[in-house]
């Protein structure tokens, strides 16, 4: 089975014109359309909360300070 690939805009009379297929006259296609939607990036996928909202809960106090051995 051929598979062709191809990214098109909706017109403003909702319409698609698709010019120069690799198929000959008289082929039967099977013709499947869906929104659009851009790869993941390879480094996204290793990052997954990259863009994520964050808070600090608490950005000025102390980490482990009673761990500070000069503290004891």
């Amino acid at each position: 089975m051929q598979t062709h690939h191809l990214k098109a805009t909706i017109s403003d009379e909702r319409r698609i014109v698709i010019n120069g297929l690799p198929f000959s006259p008289g082929d039967v296609v099977e013709i499947t359309i869906k929104a659009y939607q851009e790869k993941i990036k390879e480094y996204e996928s290793c990052y997954p909360l990259r863009g994520k909202p964050f808070r600090y809960i608490d950005p000025f106090g102390s980490v482990a300070e009673d761990e500070w051995e000069i503290l004891k």
